[in-house]
């Protein structure tokens, strides 16, 4: 019989934190897969584990990926834990994830901590609807594209940011977003837990100022519908019926798609655009 994957949440700070069913899995399992042993061990000492570790991390995940696969294919049962919280969100356990289900291997999570859900839930900022975009490119171009999809973003957005380029971030954050509310949080669930609840211009001033200590979560409120809505028709609002008619025919559209689809950008009847399409080409004659 082949064996399995369990994804197993881990603390990303208290101890206390761990499941019971997350120390039962790594104490049953016949490997634990650890991001870095060194950090995992401490963890396992503590709760007095003793399966055998084998690292898997960033470098060596898709090798390593298929070493594991093969062990479970013989019928071992393998737990995946990252340094803290949960395996495969913004970390190498997605590749394994991958192979696993290309490899028919059965796989399971087993829920517990994350920062970014935790970061959330303490930021005082909406909560029904938010993207975790994790740690920013650190190609210049793809890094450029993604603020750009975040300038229009309406939901709450997380992002993950090491002390060292914090100050960097939030003066391009600031560049690009404008100033809106921002809660900066780290020490999640530990002793000294901060939250930091400010605005990305007050955020860039203070770190500017005084170098940041330890990795921090960006919680960053997003747009509002009705002032997206009116920088887009303020934007339309420079292009002739025409022009902004020929903009989606070029797209592909038929007429009458694209006669809907500029009533919807300008927020205005489709006859009203038929009309003023008519006079136009009235004018023109």
């Amino acid at each position: 019989m082949a064996g399995q994957l369990y994804l197993c949440a881990t603390p990303i700070g208290n101890l206390e934190d761990i499941t019971l069913r997350v120390l039962r899995i790594l104490r049953e399992a016949d490997l634990i897969a650890a991001e870095d042993t060194r950090n995992t061990v401490k963890l396992l000492n503590h709760f007095e584990i003793k399966t055998p570790m084998t690292s898997y991390h960033e470098h060596n995940k898709v090798e390593k990926a298929r070493y594991l696969v093969g062990q479970m294919e013989a019928g071992m049962t393998v737990a995946l834990v990252t340094d803290a919280g949960t395996p495969a969100i913004s970390d190498p356990g997605e590749e394994l994830v991958r192979q696993c289900y290309e490899a028919g291997i059965p796989l399971t999570s087993l829920p517990g901590p994350s920062a970014c859900v935790t970061a959330l839930t303490v930021s005082g900022l909406p909560a029904r609807r938010f993207c975790f975009e994790a740690f920013l490119p650190a190609d210049k171009r793809e890094r450029r594209e993604v603020l750009k999809e975040l300038e229009k973003e309406t939901r709450t957005i997380i992002l993950y940011e090491a002390p060292h380029r914090l100050a960097r971030t939030l003066g391009e954050l600031y560049e690009v977003l404008g100033d809106r509310r921002i809660s900066l949080c780290k020490e999640l669930t530990k002793a000294f837990e901060q939250v930091f609840r400010t605005t990305l211009s007050g955020a860039l001033a203070r770190f500017e100022a005084e170098a940041p200590r330890g990795e921090q979560v960006l919680v960053i409120e997003g747009r509002s519908r009705q002032e997206l809505k009116a920088a887009e028709a303020e934007g339309w609002a420079g292009l002739s019926l025409a022009e902004h008619m020929g903009y989606y025919l070029d797209q592909g559209m038929d007429k009458k798609e694209a006669m809907r689809a500029v009533a919807k950008d300008r927020g205005i009847p489709r006859r009203e655009v038929y009309q003023g399409l008519l006079r136009a080409r009235d004018d023109q004659r």
